[in-house]
């Protein structure tokens, strides 16, 4: 295999590993997870020495990086609605340090 091929095939083998990692993300957002085990984190970490991308692959490599972007736009929501979710849920749960909160009930409606 020439050097040019063994280049490509890194490439193509690191690109791989990069939609693994979105599509797992994805699968997340989806609630896909709840069918099976939370994935385990593996940060993918560029290969030694695998120098400039492939003008072939660039199509490739950049709709990784709009899915990348896609999905952590979407992580990122998630956690501020959950966030806020929890924030309410904490309002609405009894608190140890004001148990007697008043109540009021409009009963003219």
């Amino acid at each position: 295999m020439s050097t040019a091929d063994q280049w490509h095939v890194a490439w193509a083998a690191a690109l791989d590993r990069l939609e693994a990692d979105v599509d797992s993300a994805e699968a997340l957002l989806n609630d896909e997870h709840m069918l099976r085990e939370l994935p385990k984190f593996d940060p993918w970490n560029p290969p030694q020495g695998l120098g400039p991308l492939p003008i072939d692959l660039r199509p490739r490599a950049d709709a990784v990086l709009r899915r990348q972007l896609e999905v952590a736009s979407k992580v990122a929501a998630a956690m501020t609605s959950a966030a806020m979710h929890t924030l309410v849920l904490g309002k609405m749960s009894g608190d140890a340090k004001d148990p007697a909160r008043p109540s009021y009930v409009d009963v003219a409606l």
